[in-house]
Formats: C-alpha cells, sequence, structure tokens
C-alpha cells in the first residue's frame, strides 16, 4: 500500500471519528424525540411518535421562555451591532500607539466570566436606580429593575465584542481612500459612512447580528442573573432538567438543529445563486435555462437539497396529523407486562427450589439434627455451642462425679447454668 493511500485512509477514518463525536449526540437526542418512552432514550425503542411535539408545543413555559428569548436577542442585536461597528470604526482611526490598549479595553468583556457580568450588571444598575432616587413604582425603578431590560444590557456587553472583531475583519479589507474621495468631493461624513462604508460592511453586520442573536439565544450564565421576574428558554429548561425531563426537550432540539440546517442551506443556495447570477453578467458563465430544475436550482446542490428536505418536512408534518401509535403502546404495554410475570414465576420457582434444598440439606445450626448421628460430637453451623445442654451442667448429668470438670461442663464451662444466678452456693 503506497503512502498515498494510507493518508487518504487514515484521513477519511479521522472524519469519520472528528463528525460522529460532533454530530453523533445531536442524532441520538433527535431520535429521542420519536420514542414514546416516557424518558429521553434511544434503547430500548417503545414505539414511533409525534406525541411528544405535541406536549412541546402544549407546555406553556417553554413557550414563554422562547417568546422573551426572541424578545432579548433582538434587542440584544441592535446593542451589541451598533457597539460593536462603532468600536470597530474607532479602532482602525486611533492613535496607533493607543490601538493594543484600545483593543484590550474592548476585548477584555470576553474574558470575564458570565457570572461576574451578570452579577455585576445586576448590582450596578440597582445602585445607579438608588444614586438617581428611583423610588419604588417610579418609571426609572421599574426600568432599572426590569429583568429584560438588565438582561439586554449584561449580554451586549460582552457579545459587542464578538461583533467588533467580525466588524475588524471586514474592516481589514476595506479601502480607507474612498471615504477620503467622497469626502473630497463634497460629502459629508454622515454620507460618506451611509453611501460607502455601511454597503460595505452589509455581510459583516449580517453575520454578527447572526451571531449576536445565537450568542444571546443560549447564554445562561448572566442571564440567570439579571432576567429576575420573566424567564427565557434556558432558564426554563435548566428548571426542567433539575426536575425532571421528558423527550419533549428532544422535540424542541430536534425542531432547533432542522431550523438551523434549513437557514443554512437556504443561505448557501442565495449565495451560490447570487454568484452565478454575477459570473453570468461577467461574462465569465452562461445563463443556464430549459432544463426541468428551476432556474434557482439548475447548478446549485444546496437549492437542491433545501427543497428536497422541504418536501419531506411537509410530508412528516402530514402524517402526524394521522398516525396514531395507541394500537402500538398496547402491544408494547401487554408485553412489559408478560415479562414481568414470567420474571415472577421465575423468581417464585427459584424460591420453591431454595426452600425445599433447605428443608432436605439445612443442619440445625444449635446442634445436629435429632435423628443423625455426630459420633458424640457437636455439629451445626456453629459447633453446636449453642445446644441447650452446652449451657449448663445437664450434659454431664449421667457422669460420675469424680468425671465432671470442676469448672462445669458445656462450651462456656456452665457459666449459663441456671443454678449460677443463685447465691446459695456462695453460702
Amino acid at each position: 500500500m503506497s503512502s498515498k493511500a494510507l493518508i487518504r485512509i487514515s484521513l477519511g477514518v479521522y472524519l469519520i471519528i472528528f463528525f460522529s463525536y460532533l454530530l453523533g449526540p445531536l442524532v441520538v437526542m433527535s431520535l429521542t424525540a420519536f420514542n414514546s418512552s416516557g424518558f429521553p432514550s434511544v434503547s430500548p425503542w417503545a414505539c414511533f411518535t409525534y406525541e411528544w411535539f405535541n406536549v412541546l408545543w402544549n407546555d406553556s413555559a417553554i413557550r414563554e421562555g422562547i417568546f422573551y428569548s426572541v424578545i432579548i436577542g433582538l434587542g440584544t442585536v441592535a446593542l451589541s451591532v451598533s457597539m460593536g461597528l462603532a468600536a470597530s470604526i474607532v479602532l482602525t482611526q486611533v492613535w496607533a500607539k493607543f490601538r493594543s490598549t484600545y483593543y484590550t479595553l474592548i476585548i477584555a468583556p470576553i474574558l470575564v466570566p458570565g457570572v461576574v457580568l451578570g452579577i455585576s450588571t445586576l448590582v450596578f444598575w440597582d445602585r445607579l436606580g438608588n444614586f438617581l432616587g428611583a423610588g419604588d413604582g417610579s418609571m426609572l425603578s421599574n426600568l432599572f429593575h426590569n429583568g429584560i431590560f438588565l438582561t439586554i444590557l449584561g449580554q451586549s456587553s460582552f457579545i459587542a465584542s464578538y461583533a467588533m472583531l467580525v466588524f475588524v475583519a471586514r474592516l481589514q479589507r476595506f479601502d480607507p481612500g474612498l471615504t477620503e474621495a467622497a469626502l473630497d468631493l463634497g460629502a459629508t461624513h454622515t454620507q460618506a459612512f451611509r453611501k460607502i462604508l455601511l454597503p460595505f460592511m452589509r455581510p459583516a453586520i449580517a453575520s454578527a447580528s447572526v451571531l449576536a442573536f445565537l450568542a444571546s439565544f443560549e447564554n445562561y450564565n448572566t442571564t440567570t442573573f439579571t432576567i429576575v421576574d420573566y424567564k427565557t428558554l434556558t432558564t426554563v429548561l435548566a428548571q426542567k432538567v433539575r426536575l425532571g425531563i421528558n423527550p419533549s426537550i428532544s422535540a424542541l432540539a430536534f425542531i432547533i438543529i432542522t431550523l438551523t440546517v434549513f437557514a443554512a442551506l437556504a443561505f448557501e443556495a442565495y449565495r451560490r445563486n447570487q454568484a452565478r447570477q454575477e459570473a453570468v453578467k461577467q461574462g465569465k458563465a452562461k445563463a443556464k435555462s430549459g432544463g426541468i430544475l428551476p432556474s434557482f436550482m439548475t447548478g446549485n446542490p444546496a437549492a437542491i437539497v433545501f427543497v428536497l428536505l422541504a418536501f419531506v418536512a411537509i410530508v412528516v408534518i402530514g402524517t402526524a396529523q394521522k398516525y396514531s401509535p395507541e394500537q402500538c403502546k398496547i402491544q408494547v404495554r401487554e408485553a412489559k407486562q408478560a415479562e414481568i410475570q414470567r420474571r415472577i414465576k421465575e423468581l417464585q420457582e427459584q424460591r420453591l427450589i431454595k426452600s425445599q434444598s433447605e428443608a432436605r440439606q439445612g443442619p440445625d445450626i444449635f446442634g445436629a439434627p435429632e435423628e443423625e448421628d455426630t459420633g458424640g460430637k457437636p455439629s451445626g453451623a456453629f459447633g453446636g455451642v449453642f445446644a441447650p445442654g452446652n449451657l449448663s451442667d445437664d450434659a454431664d448429668a449421667d457422669q460420675p462425679e469424680a468425671e465432671k470438670p470442676s469448672g462445669g461442663s458445656g462450651a462456656f464451662g456452665g457459666v449459663f447454668a441456671p443454678t449460677n444466678l443463685d447465691n446459695d452456693e456462695g453460702n
């Protein structure tokens, strides 16, 4: 085997292990959403069902958590993207000797634990409200103690740093001469920003917005201290995990994974379609038409996969309206009852056999059985030391007085003999 073939095989094995480690838990969790078992599990498989999606839909705490998570996510996007864009522009224009210090200050919130950010946000705005004289019931008091407002501020304090990194990467390819030329031609700074810089930053703004929303949606450490009276999806799920979960959580995970895959495919299909149209305009490619597939799917694998998955999703949703697993559940319940009865019967038979064996072979732990000849030696599990005759001198009653032990007979020297309890011998 050549070295190139060995390298390819090793690379293939590595990729299989890597993606299994990366995607394996997601696949397993997705499968548990369709198992009728009351606890999320794949094995043993009970019945195929869609009931956990219905349980998820009827869970008011989950719906409320998703609603507030979306509201907080949108507010975080608006605030963090604005701060990140402003910070990135300042970074490119600040004095060169101060740039590294400024960059460190902007990145610092990423290094601070989320718990510290949450507690500090809560304490700071509470003290600020008291300093401004915001009494109970006033508008400022309600604002400074509002969980949604505090959570948006707490999350934006570090998500803005992520957004700034995205903008800095985009600005490194920007030509400042374009802005200078616009200013030389009489444009104001606002016009130059709106007409030149902002269109150039549009892809970065979209990427930063998605990143900020996802970071806000899944955040727990900061949110759990700033949310106060409200609940987000992460806090609701954490509470459910402590109290016990059911496969409806797996159904939620499957929905999130599916939406993520659809969004990624839609974006890739749109990007490929735009690139093809640009190539056609520049004369680098020819327009494809007249085939079986629509124009946006021609030469666009992402669009084809997106359409196929959308068709499968529609079929599954339509099937879920009519499919019922009740008959399967009845069969599984009967099989479990039969298995329980079989095990009970086996245990009863084992106990019966054990009791019969003990009745035939079990010795008397206090001495030898009456019908067994031991040759004058004590028997039993304890050697007959607890036999009634060993507790007194009765065992040597038939022996001559000269042959009786001076200290008493028995295993314990007659110390437990009834007569030893009387004081007559001492008199």
